[in-house]
């Protein structure tokens, strides 16, 4: 498997490389650099290198690297800590956390959100926003006019309007105590609704949207043990979670909730493995990419270390999930996302610092390249439409 393996490396300079071509169909990655893995801890690497965040041409085969610049990120919650503009215009890139200026060796909780200008040339940071204490998941609703970050050590959700390049607070919804570990908020395609992942107390808050009027309705659903990831259909009829559970060895899920059920509900519950890290629903809702650890971020000793993770794809059809398609990939690896067209995937992982580029025809999975990014790849995504 590994003779057959193309690597397409790529040396870049710490800030800045190209700029993005027109018309381009991108991803971006927020690259932890901070960080570390040790033989299964996470350890905080003295004077590291700025974080960095890497911009992705999809029409490119392989996709190539177009920019990368330095803004703050973080590997610590859901891998869904940037989001794009369905115009591509902006991203935007949170930053969980920070190094701890009292003592370096441990990190503290960060609030801020970074405004990314991709049609600038070069693409860069045009602001700096504050959300809350553990900004981690990022959504931006199809209609490119408001965005929600889950703030994992305050139990709220900061909400943003978009006009044009200008990204302005508007509230903080309070969902729950500091404990409930609210880690990522997906918008449904008409922007009515979002639903927000609390790791901290294994819920899934229900939230009502009227132009820039968020509202927690008070409806919790309850999926599996620790709600991650979580990602909504373009469709609109569904919602997949991915419940991480507590790292001890035992296999965990993932979950399929009603989104058109009144009130929404939990319909279908499979396992898939050791810690599902990632997910994403592909851009025609009939499957389900999901970043599954399988022990590879624990100690070689460990009786639970498996020496890569797996990306595995579902079906969904008829509110049920159908395992299609697996494939290894790296270690302790983090998010996934499609091409536009479904065909391609990409996966990030942290400790090879690279970004795994997978063929789909919908039966099975063909690694076909590898592109090396400045640091780990900690989140990535490409613009809902």
């Amino acid at each position: 498997m590994k003779a057959q393996r193309r690597v397409f490396t790529l040396v870049l300079p710490a800030v800045l490389v190209l700029a993005t071509a027109a018309h381009a169909q991108l991803a971006v990655t927020s690259n932890d650099n901070k960080v570390t893995l040790d033989n299964g801890t996470a350890k905080v690497l003295p004077n590291p290198a700025p974080d960095t965040v890497t911009i992705l041409d999809l029409k490119s085969s392989p996709p190539r690297v177009v920019a990368e610049i330095a803004a703050p990120g973080s590997v610590i919650g859901p891998p869904f800590s940037v989001a794009l503009t369905p115009d591509e215009r902006l991203a935007l890139v949170g930053s969980s956390s920070r190094v701890d200026p009292n003592d370096p060796t441990k990190t503290v909780p960060d609030t801020r959100v970074s405004v990314i200008d991709l049609k600038a040339s070069p693409p860069a940071v045009i602001a700096t926003l504050e959300a809350g204490r553990s900004a981690a998941g990022i959504s931006i609703n199809r209609q490119g006019t408001l965005a929600l970050v889950a703030n994992r050590s305050e139990g709220t959700v900061s909400v943003f309007s978009i006009q044009g390049t200008t990204v302005s607070p508007v509230s903080k919804v309070t969902i729950a105590d500091e404990k409930s570990g609210t880690s990522h908020a997906a918008f449904t395609p008409d922007g009515k609704m979002a639903l927000v992942t609390r790791d901290g107390d294994n819920k899934i808050s229900v939230l009502k949207i009227d132009g820039t009027n968020v509202e927690y309705t008070k409806r919790d659903i309850n999926a599996g043990l620790r709600p991650y990831g979580i990602d909504i259909s373009s469709r609109g009829d569904f919602a997949a979670v991915a419940n991480i559970g507590i790292g001890q060895g035992d296999a965990d899920t993932v979950s399929l909730i009603d989104v058109r059920a009144t009130p929404p509900r939990v319909v279908e519950t499979v396992s898939v493995g050791q810690t599902p890290e990632g997910i994403k629903v592909s851009p025609d809702g009939k499957h389900v990419a999901v970043v599954v650890m399988n022990g590879s971020n624990k100690a070689k000793e460990s009786p639970f270390y498996g020496d890569h993770g797996k990306l595995v794809i579902l079906r969904a059809k008829d509110m049920k999930l159908t395992k299609v398609a697996e494939a290894p990939i790296g270690h302790w690896s983090q998010g996934a996302a499609f091409s536009p067209d479904g065909k391609t995937i990409l996966v990030g992982n942290m400790v090879e610092k690279d970004v795994q580029v997978f063929a789909f025809d919908g039966r099975a999975l063909k690694e076909v390249g590898r592109i090396k990014v400045n640091g780990g790849p900690a989140a990535i995504r490409t613009a809902e439409k």
